[in-house]
C-alpha cells in the first residue's frame, strides 16, 4: 500500500465526504473501476465535441460540465479500485490510457475552437509528455512526480474556467479571447511542466 500511495496522484477532494460516499456506493454495485475510467473518456469526448463544433454559450457551459464529470470519474475510479477493494489486473492500463485520450480530445478541441489547431495539438502533445516523463521517472525507481505548474488538474481547471468565462465573453462581446489565452497557457504550462519534471529526475539521478 505505501508504494501505491507514493505513485498515486494527490487529490484533496479524495477525502471529501461526497467522494467517499460515492465511491463506497459504487463499490457495492457491479460497476468496475475500469468502467468508470472508460466513462471519463465518454465525458471528455462529449465536451470536446461541444467545444470544437458548438463553442457558443450553451456549448461552452456544457463543455465545462463535461470536464468536471471527467475529473469526477478520474477521482472515483481509483477510490473504488483501492479503497473499495476492486482492483483488477489491467487496472494500471485503465488508470493511464483513458487520461491521455481524454486530455488529447479536450486540448485539441480547444485549439480548433479558436481557429488555432496547431496550438491545440501542441498542447495535447506536451500534456502527454508530462505523463510520459512522470511514468519514466517511476520506471527508474523514483516516486512518480505529479508536480506542475500545469499537471492534469491545473490543465482542466484552466479549461473549465476558460469555458465559463468564455461563455460570458461570447454572450457579451461575441469574441473568444479567453479561450485563446487558455490554449496558450495550457500549451506553455505543459511544456514548462515537462522541463520541471525532467530536471527533478536529473537531480535524483545525480544524487543516487
Amino acid at each position: 500500500m505505501p508504494e501505491i500511495e507514493a505513485n498515486r496522484r494527490p487529490i484533496a477532494s479524495r477525502s471529501a465526504g461526497w467522494a467517499k460516499a460515492s465511491a463506497a456506493f459504487l463499490a457495492r454495485t457491479s460497476v468496475t473501476p475500469n468502467q468508470i475510467s472508460a466513462a471519463s473518456v465518454v465525458f471528455a469526448a462529449g465536451g470536446a465535441a461541444l467545444l470544437a463544433l458548438k463553442p457558443d454559450v450553451i456549448g461552452l457551459i456544457g463543455c465545462a460540465a463535461a470536464v468536471q464529470a471527467r475529473l469526477v470519474c478520474n477521482l472515483l475510479d481509483g477510490m473504488v479500485a483501492i479503497e473499495g477493494g476492486k482492483k483488477s489486473a489491467v487496472g494500471s492500463l485503465y488508470n493511464e490510457f483513458p487520461d491521455r485520450i481524454a486530455d488529447s480530445l479536450l486540448i485539441v478541441a480547444l485549439g480548433y475552437s479558436v481557429g488555432w489547431p496547431a496550438l491545440g495539438w501542441l498542447g495535447a502533445l506536451a500534456a502527454a509528455l508530462t505523463a510520459y516523463i512522470r511514468v519514466f521517472g517511476g520506471s527508474l525507481g523514483f516516486a512518480q512526480d505529479f508536480r506542475g505548474p500545469m499537471a492534469k488538474q491545473q490543465r482542466m481547471a484552466v479549461l473549465t474556467a476558460a469555458c465559463v468565462v468564455g461563455a460570458a465573453e461570447r454572450l457579451l462581446a461575441g469574441t473568444h479571447y479567453v479561450l485563446i489565452a487558455a490554449a496558450v497557457i495550457i500549451a506553455a504550462g505543459s511544456v514548462a511542466t515537462c522541463v520541471t519534471r525532467t530536471l527533478a529526475i536529473a537531480d535524483k539521478l545525480k544524487e543516487g
